[in-house]
Order: C-alpha cells, then sequence, then structure tokens
C-alpha cells in the first residue's frame, strides 16, 4: 500500500521532505561526504541525464551509502521520456 500511495501522490510533505534530508544528512555525515557535495553532485547529474531524457527531478533521490569496506552511490532517476 505505502508504494501505491507513493506512485499516485504528487507531492510529498514538508515533513516528508525534512526526513527525507536528515537521513541524508546523516548518511554523509557517516561515509565522511559533505552534505553540499552530494548537492552538486545531484545536480550535475540531472544537468548530463536531461541531455537525454526527461527526468521527474522532484522525485530523484540520490545517496551514498557506505560500510566499514566500501561506499556506492545509489541514483534512483524517474524517467518520464527518452529523448529521440
Amino acid at each position: 500500500m505505502d508504494l501505491i500511495n507513493k506512485i499516485f501522490r504528487e507531492e510529498t510533505t514538508s515533513k516528508e521532505r525534512a526526513i527525507e534530508r536528515l537521513r541524508l544528512v546523516l548518511v554523509h555525515d557517516r561515509a565522511n561526504v559533505a552534505p553540499g557535495l552530494m548537492e552538486t553532485l545531484k545536480e550535475e547529474l540531472i544537468e548530463v541525464i536531461s541531455k537525454y531524457m526527461d527526468i521527474d527531478e522532484e522525485s530523484m533521490e540520490v545517496s551514498l551509502n557506505s560500510n566499514e569496506r566500501s561506499a556506492s552511490l545509489v541514483a534512483n532517476i524517474p524517467v518520464k521520456r527518452i529523448r529521440r
């Protein structure tokens, strides 16, 4: 049911945005990556990917997951349409 609500809900609440930002700050802090760097990375990803396809920037999620041995950049970028 949670997935269905996410799909059909048009915009997130300020509470949900604040929770997501806090989660990102915590992940970045654990990985020793400045939140500003991740925001810059997200903006640059949007710029490059937008050359080739229309994306839903509001729903885009970029995070850095880390454990004791490695870090992974994870990007969830909803594509609206591929440009031909």
